[in-house]
């Protein structure tokens, strides 16, 4: 299958050189394409100082703008399946075979889940993502046992539905709506790495909000969603 890994980029300037030297040296059988979220600081000119793939917006459009841009480049350019991948190091391109190997067992979207084989801490960072689960299943039916996890795999029949919807956001309620619809979700065990450099935008009063969005997106909003194929 002909794979794509974009990486959305908004000032990763301390981690995007480790993040694509690893996958240069190491998975050159796989394309990427860095798309560089209007940052701020020096992401861009390190990206066109070592010639990597990239594709430069001129203002921050945010995950779900970067992340779309990307699904168009790899809709219009063929491929087989995409890779959301982030740029701060936390996600591992030794797993990239197992989920590939997973998409191939007819899966519309396979996620790289922390919590196939292991637990679910009992901490509050753990919060979101148990009441997220559980909404989730609640109306779906389905267990996704990781909906936060951002290391996502799309078909091509996702490629082309990302592209083309404005409000696809790359997000569990997204992932919850398109399950609802009728796509299938497969889960790889995967480990995680902490970010090494840099802020996360997600801090404490973000991700509270954050979670409060995505639960009621999913116990209320995807019933009056619409698919457009």
């Amino acid at each position: 299958m002909k794979l794509l890994i974009v990486i959305p980029a908004y000032n990763e300037e301390e981690n995007i050189e480790r993040v694509v030297e690893e996958l240069q040296s190491k998975y050159r059988q796989y394309d990427y394409l860095i798309v560089n979220d209007g940052s701020r600081d020096r992401t861009s000119e390190i990206c066109h100082r070592n010639h990597y793939h990239i594709l430069d917006l001129p203002i921050n459009l945010g995950l779900t703008g970067a992340f779309q841009t990307g699904m168009k480049y790899a809709y219009e350019n063929g491929y087989d399946c995409v890779l959301q991948f982030d740029a701060d190091g936390q996600h591992l391109p030794k797993y990239i075979s197992m989920m590939l190997e997973k998409m191939e067992e007819g899966y519309d979207i396979v996620i790289g889940s922390r919590f196939v084989d292991e637990k679910k801490n009992k901490s509050f960072r753990m919060l979101g993502s148990f009441l997220i689960s559980k909404a989730i299943r609640m109306t779906t039916g389905r267990k996704i046992a990781d909906p936060t996890s951002g290391m996502r795999m799309f078909n091509r029949d996702m490629i082309r539905e990302f592209a083309n919807n404005i409000n696809y956001e790359p997000e569990p309620d997204t992932i919850s709506f398109l399950v609802k619809q009728g796509a299938e979700v497969g889960e790889v065990q995967v480990h995680m790495e902490e970010r090494i450099a840099g802020e996360s935008y997600l801090n404490f009063s973000r991700s509270m909000k954050y979670m409060m969005r995505v639960l009621v997106s999913i116990l209320v909003v995807q019933n009056f969603r619409k698919r457009n194929r």
